[in-house]
């Protein structure tokens, strides 16, 4: 700081009364002008001379107010670079700043947080690194202010570390989790300024890049301390907690620890933070928290901030600055002395303290500045070399440890060459080398062990050597402070002398002055009475009559004129109150007027603009939603020429029921067109009736695509054609609704008639019936599940009489397998009675529960549907029950072939699967029938199982297998052979592909008999022949349900076949 030297002390003492003002009003001037300059719009870094000043500011005024008041008058708005220097400079501020700054800052929360909101919600690059810098100011505030016993500058001793977090674990939880939230504020920072410097703004050197790294300093002293502070509450909360709980904890560290160890490593690359900061080196791996033992081999990570060359700047002018040279200084010096000297020529004792007082003050300081210089210096190189013993340490650490592993090795290496000293002499040698080895080795640890120990107690002896220069500094700090206290007080004391001499002076010279005006009246006075004197006598006694008529006619004048003078007076000031009581009251009712007739104005602008931007916000949603709908209508149309839509098969019955709800909605969307022509300041019945009409007109279209799929070629081609000009009607509509003028005259009728177009096509696919009237399926019902019932027990008793026939023409082999199929057909069929029963009760009580005051013929013909898929099921079972009867009849009588066996019980299988699911689709969902029917179909597949695994097993007990014997072939013929077996080969795979064909054509066929295809698709697909070893039985009937499909049987040019069952 700069003073002002040989000033005359008459000088100081005439203006000693205004130094104070001009002292504070210098301080605004200088704090202003480093705040331009510091915070402004170029993208360049900010000056540390000029932060320095503001931090320096802080601390004179115990404070940051002055600060603030000049802050908030920045234009932030408009400037992304401004606000972004603004919060790299507040974070200079709160960091190195006045304690008191925390506080100041609390009171422009809202300040920061608005700034940060708004460029958040501009796409600026700036702008978005504004916001984050932002959320960061703002949680270093509040961690600051709930913790206070961490400085914002994040300089803390671990002790106090440990008495902030205390015992209780909760604490140390909560601490730890907001140290972590207070990093990964750093550390996002961090990562959105790396990610913004792209290829072409890599080199550090440019301003526009170091005006984005600049701020990272600040990040990088702040982390070294937050990622030291984790890795203690971390050890502390796991010697608290099991390792379960602080998984989570764990995780967060490992991603932050990556983090951080990056951004250093980067950072550390750039020459920009090369000559600014000194990054300390995280260790390749995180700190293993689950060994106790490895908190001592945690380093605390110190960043050194290199000692900086002064730069060239002006002086700073806290209290008062002169900048004349010295010559003229002391040239003005005299004249003050020679014009306003003492008196007598005596030069006042004062005046010689003072300059004396300075010239101490002067050397203080300067001896201060000194002993700053080395204190820091000598910090700087401590830091230094504590940085190097602890890269030593952790050297010697590795070559310790490096040590163990061969000593290990060595001993394991001991250990087999004792246990080899048995097989010979030889082994000795080699076993006392090692034993040699060993002792080397040892003693090598022991020395290193020796040196980890010395430098231990080097570092331990460093830290000492450092907190005792912090202390020797603190003190003298504080002693720079109270020196600075006393030049204060002396100012003071000499300012105060100099005011009480001066005012001394100007009493002396006014008494002077006024004897000398008195001296002069005297003189003039004595001069007149001389000469009335002479008059008097001249005159006589004449006229000393006249003189008293005449006086007395004065004194009577004189007062008449004074009273008409008050009069006056007081006639002129009730005049003049009136006059402005007049005036004051007529230009508050103009006022009054004019801001009543502004407001109004006002008010009307504001309701126009309040309705119209209302027109504007309905019409924008309205035409958001046209525009999602056309997306949607779109989609839908483009689905019918999408290839892979070609699988997707829907039903005729659910395509009227989607065309009846889309028809529906156009009479919705009618009425919500209407309701917002009427008032268009509310859309939101147009707007719901838009979205609905969309997604149920795309449904409908998407259903109809579908349902061509499965319907004849006619009938496809005219549905298809009829979705797509729904679509397009669809879209021609909703464009209408885009533009005003046409919103008027937009009519949904086309679309309307398209979906009508869309219903008709559908009744026209649903299928008929083919033999039974809807009032007979209640009858129809009763008499399939009793023609059920009968053809299983009647499959029962054959069984048996199989089984006791048997048992008399066989023996041995066959009378085992026998026994073995039999045994597992008769289980397959009393769990198929059991499922047929449990499914009856299931169905009355359906009955039951559905029909209401309805009778049970009602109640089936309502549920035609229903009702049919569960006579199918039942007709599918009893006739799966008798063809399995005659499956085993044959393979018993060995006319039969077991593979027809195998395929009765899948029927089976599926038969009961459909019963399951026919019964299903009514039953409640926690009906104890239903758990019945469910188990007892589980039981079903089951025996099924058990029946195809009797008979492949007996079916290989059975076969005879003939041995392969080639041993008399020659080469020729064995060729020959192979060569035959290939071909045969071939044939039969040949005849497998062949029949796989059938099959399908046999399914097709069969699902166009059981009428799920058309009439149409009848006449064009080939009719092909019942299988000749396929008989219809007498009671149950073939089922209108396919057999359960095989995916290798149905596949057909990589295409699946879909199954459709109708219930």
């Amino acid at each position: 700081m700069n003073t002002i030297k040989n000033v005359p002390a008459r000088v100081l003492s005439r203006r000693g009364g205004h130094s104070l003002e001009a002292e504070r009003e210098q301080f605004d001037k200088n704090q202003a002008m480093s705040i331009s300059k510091a915070i402004n719009t170029l993208e360049a870094p900010v000056k540390e001379k000029h932060a320095r000043r503001i931090i320096l500011g802080t601390h004179h005024e115990k404070g940051a107010f002055t600060f603030w008041s000049y802050a908030i008058g920045l234009p932030l708005p408009s400037s992304a670079i401004l606000s972004w220097k603004f919060c790299h400079v507040l974070h200079k501020v709160l960091r190195d700043g006045h304690p008191n700054v925390l506080q100041d800052c609390q009171r422009y929360r809202s300040n920061i947080r608005e700034t940060g909101d708004l460029w958040g919600h501009l796409h600026d690059r700036y702008g978005q690194l504004v916001n984050i810098y932002t959320k960061l100011l703002l949680t270093k505030i509040s961690f600051h202010l709930k913790h206070p016993e961490f400085p914002p500058g994040l300089e803390v001793t671990d002790e106090v570390l440990e008495k902030t977090a205390g015992t209780d674990v909760n604490n140390i939880f909560q601490l730890t989790v907001e140290i972590f939230d207070y990093m990964d504020c750093e550390l996002k920072l961090s990562e959105s300024v790396f990610r913004q410097l792209n290829t072409s703004m890599a080199v550090s050197q440019m301003s526009a890049v170091q005006c984005r790294l600049a701020p990272l300093i600040q990040v990088i002293q702040d982390c070294s301390h937050l990622y030291h502070y984790a890795v203690k509450l971390m050890f502390k909360l796991h010697s608290c907690l099991t390792a379960d709980i602080l998984q989570g904890h764990r995780d967060r560290f490992h991603e932050q620890f990556r983090s951080l160890k990056s951004f250093f490593k980067r950072a550390s690359d750039m020459l920009y933070f090369k000559r600014l900061i000194q990054i300390p080196r995280l260790p390749e791996s995180p700190p293993n928290f689950l060994r106790a033992s490895a908190l001592a081999e945690h380093v605390k990570p110190v960043v050194v901030i290199p000692e900086e060359a002064p730069e060239d700047e002006e002086p700073e002018n806290l209290i008062e600055i002169s900048t004349a040279p010295t010559v003229e200084q002391q040239n003005v010096s005299d004249i003050f002395e020679q014009t306003f000297g003492p008196p007598n020529g005596i030069r006042d004792d004062r005046d010689l303290q003072i300059e004396n007082l300075k010239k101490e003050i002067d050397l203080l300081r300067g001896e201060l500045e000194k002993i700053k210089l080395e204190a820091q210096r000598y910090i700087t190189q401590l830091k230094a070399q504590i940085n190097s013993l602890e890269a030593e340490v952790e050297e010697q650490r590795k070559q310790k440890q490096k040590a163990l592993v061969d000593n290990e090795q060595l001993r394991d290496e001991l250990e087999r060459l004792q246990r080899a000293k048995l097989e010979g002499d030889k082994s000795r040698g080699l076993f006392l080398e090692a034993e040699k080895k060993a002792s080397a080795t040892e003693i090598r640890y022991i020395k290193l062990k020796e040196k980890h120990n010395e430098l231990i107690n080097t570092h331990a002896e460093l830290l000492r050597k450092n907190a005792d220069t912090a202390k020797q500094l603190t003190v003298t700090q504080q002693s720079q402070e109270q020196v600075a206290r006393v030049k204060e007080q002396l100012a003071f004391q000499m300012e105060q002398a100099k005011r009480e001499s001066e005012m001394k002076l100007e009493d002396q010279i006014l008494q002077m002055e006024q004897l000398k005006r008195e001296m002069e009246s005297k003189k003039d006075e004595l001069a007149q009475l001389q000469e009335s004197l002479g008059r008097s006598k001249q005159l006589g006694s004449d006229l000393n009559s006249q003189l008293d008529a005449l006086q007395s006619e004065k004194d009577t004048l004189r007062k008449l004129v004074s009273e008409k003078d008050c009069e006056l007076i007081s006639t002129k000031g009730l005049i003049q109150e009136k006059e402005l009581l007049l005036s004051q009251e007529a230009e508050k009712r103009a006022k009054e007027v004019q801001e009543l007739q502004g407001k109004l104005t006002e008010k009307k602008n504001q309701e126009q603009n309040l309705q119209q931007k209302l027109l504007d916000d309905q019409f924008s949603v309205l035409q958001g939603t046209v525009k999602e709908a056309e997306g949607i209508i779109r989609d839908a149309v483009a689905k019918l020429d999408d290839p892979l839509h070609i699988r997707c098969t829907s039903s005729p019955d659910y395509l009227i029921s989607r065309a009846q709800a889309a028809l529906e909605s156009v009479n919705t969307l009618e009425r919500g067109h209407g309701q917002y022509l009427a008032n268009m300041t509310d859309a939101t019945g147009l707007v719901a009736a838009l979205a609905q009409f969309a997604h149920l007109t795309a449904d409908t279209i998407v259903n109809g695509s579908a349902t061509s799929h499965l319907a004849p070629t006619d009938h496809a081609d005219k549905l298809t054609e009829t979705c797509r000009d729904c679509g397009q009607r669809s879209l021609d509509y909703l464009t209408k609704l885009k533009d005003k003028q046409s919103l008027q005259h937009a009519d949904p009728e086309d679309v309307r008639r398209m979906l009508q177009g869309l219903l008709q096509l559908g009744q026209e696919l649903r299928p008929k019936s083919l033999d039974i009237r809807q009032e007979e399926l209640g009858d129809m019902v009763d008499k399939e599940m009793a023609s059920t019932s009968a053809a299983i027990e009647d499959a029962v008793r054959r069984i048996e009489e199989m089984m006791n026939q048997a048992r008399i023409e066989s023996s041995g082999v066959k009378l085992e397998v026998n026994e073995r199929i039999l045994n597992s057909c008769t289980d397959l069929m009393k769990a198929i009675r059991l499922l047929v029963m449990t499914s009856t009760n299931l169905q009355k009580e359906i009955v039951e529960s559905g029909r209401g005051a309805a009778t049970p013929q009602e109640f089936y013909a309502k549920n035609s549907r229903w009702t049919e898929g569960l006579i199918s099921a039942s007709k599918a079972v009893g006739w799966g029950a008798t063809q399995l009867v005659e499956s085993a009849d044959k393979v018993v009588l060995h006319t039969g072939k077991y593979e027809e066996l195998i395929v009765c019980s899948h029927e089976i299988a599926a038969s009961t699967a459909q019963l399951v699911a026919a019964s299903k689709v009514k039953a409640e969902k926690h009906s104890r029938n239903l758990g019945k029917l469910q188990e007892c179909s589980r039981t079903v597949n089951e025996m099924a199982a058990n029946v195809v695994a009797s008979t492949k097993s007996g079916q290989e007990q059975v076969e005879d297998k003939d041995t392969m014997d080639f041993s008399g072939m020659s080469l020729i013929k064995l060729k020959k052979e192979e060569m035959e077996t290939q071909v045969k080969v071939l044939e039969l795979e040949k005849t497998l592909e062949n029949e796989r064909l059938r099959l399908g054509e046999l399914r097709r066929q069969h699902y166009a008999l059981a009428g799920i295809c058309n009439e149409n698709a009848e006449e064009g697909k080939p009719s092909t022949s019942r299988k000749p070893g396929l008989k219809k039985p007498p009671v149950a009937q073939k089922p209108t349900h396919a057999l359960k499909p095989d995916p290798e049987l149905v596949q057909e040019d990589g295409v699946f076949q879909a199954h459709v069952v109708n219930f």
